[in-house]
């Protein structure tokens, strides 16, 4: 197969939806000898909000200590081989070709076909593996006690912010979305948490318990060092990331730390991808994630107003991310962009509240992008954020829905 090729054939498999258990990613990780070996050490994350910048900042200050990592993360904004990385650099095609093209034979007969997910988590072990990673870290796709991403063994269990998303599959309550996030706590392995609702903090604490597992919540922000990521959130982050590293067994010094945290990145992430004027990318898709942005486009830009470019999917709140966005915005451009959930602009324009600043709805995302005579705030998909970059970058865009 070519890559192309075997993108296509990776593609095809979201046909068979998402599917919560483990059975069948652990046939398919024993099957393809994907299983890290036992001196592998294994960070496991999940989360609502900030699960990604978590990954990107153990990732990065595990590698400054001169560790080979290992980092599987979803989605990606333009291509698959972003998910997959070790110290950094990304799966190659060739080795991407390789790995699906051994997959595509090995199910072909399968009763139970994997998803795209199953297959993505399968690539990345086997290629940590080859490549004798002595750190991965995983971020889970959607929950965590039936997410793929459980069906292997860790050593420490991180959870980041836990709020209402994804509710009709987690849930419909904080509780119950906080019990299948808490379901990658492993018995006697040690937990680290961000601070909690007091019902998230209370499941959580019950599911450690219950598997003695030590718990500890990270209360207070990281003091005296600076992140590459932007945002009074990312101390917040960084103090996760560093407690899960050090009860990893990682040893980090100061000036380890430092440079790990100051050469952090994470695109699309109060991502500013343009000055003169300022053009910020971020992923805002839900309430939490738009009380951070709010929080951090004031701490960069004071009072200053946005040009808000906005769009986002079906089954999220939109009164909820609109009540953070919408003070930030001077306009409103509601654009239209290629996903099948996509609200479209006409509906978001009638929801709007009568209080929301004017309102343009463009017939695509260029037309929003042409002008730009004030800083631009770009917000409310991965998937708008990703084609946002395409256009900015002049790439293919390809995203996925898993």
């Amino acid at each position: 197969m070519t890559y192309q090729e075997s993108i296509d054939w990776i593609y095809s498999t979201q046909l068979f939806g998402i599917k919560l258990g483990l059975d069948g990613p652990r046939r398919l990780l024993r099957k393809y000898l994907a299983v890290p070996p036992h001196r592998t050490t294994v960070i496991h994350v999940a989360g609502t909000n900030g699960k990604g910048s978590v990954c990107a900042i153990i990732d990065s200050v595990a590698r400054a200590t001169g560790r080979r990592v290992g980092l599987f993360t979803s989605p990606h904004l333009l291509d698959f081989r972003e998910r997959i990385r070790i110290s950094g650099t990304e799966i190659s095609e060739e080795d991407t070709i390789r790995h699906l093209s051994a997959l595509r034979k090995l199910v072909a007969h399968w009763d139970y076909h994997p998803t795209f997910f199953e297959l993505a988590l399968a690539v990345a072990l086997k290629h940590f593996n080859e490549h004798s990673c002595e750190l991965i870290v995983l971020e889970t796709g959607m929950g965590g006690r039936l997410d793929a991403t459980s069906a292997l063994p860790a050593d420490v269990a991180v959870l980041s912010p836990i709020a209402l998303d994804h509710q009709e599959w987690l849930g419909d309550t904080l509780a119950a979305i906080a019990g299948e996030k808490a379901g990658i706590i492993r018995p006697t392995k040690p937990v680290f948490s961000s601070p909690q609702s007091p019902e998230a903090r209370t499941v959580i604490a019950q599911v450690a318990n219950e598997r003695q597992a030590p718990l500890e919540f990270i209360e207070e922000p990281l003091a005296g060092y600076s992140v590459g990521l932007r945002g009074p959130h990312q101390l917040q982050n960084a103090a996760l990331a560093l407690a899960a590293l050090h009860g990893a067994g990682v040893h980090l010094d100061y000036e380890t730390v430092k440079y790990g945290l100051l050469n952090t990145r994470h695109p699309g992430r109060f991502d500013i991808v343009a000055e003169d004027p300022p053009l910020v990318l971020d992923i805002a898709h839900n309430p939490a994630a738009a009380a951070a942005l709010a929080a951090t486009w004031r701490q960069e830009f004071g009072d200053q107003k946005a040009r808000l470019i906005f769009g986002v999917v079906a089954a999220k709140d939109l009164s909820g991310i609109l009540t953070h966005l919408l003070p930030l915005a001077s306009e409103l451009h509601l654009v239209p962009f290629h996903c099948p959930r996509a609200v479209p602009p006409a509906d978001i324009l009638a929801a709007l509240p009568p209080h929301a600043p004017p309102a343009t709805i463009h017939p695509d995302l260029s037309s929003a992008l042409a002008t730009r005579e004030m800083p631009t705030l770009l917000t409310g998909s991965a998937f708008l954020v990703g084609e946002a970059l395409a256009l900015l970058q002049n790439q293919p865009h390809r995203p996925s829905s898993q």
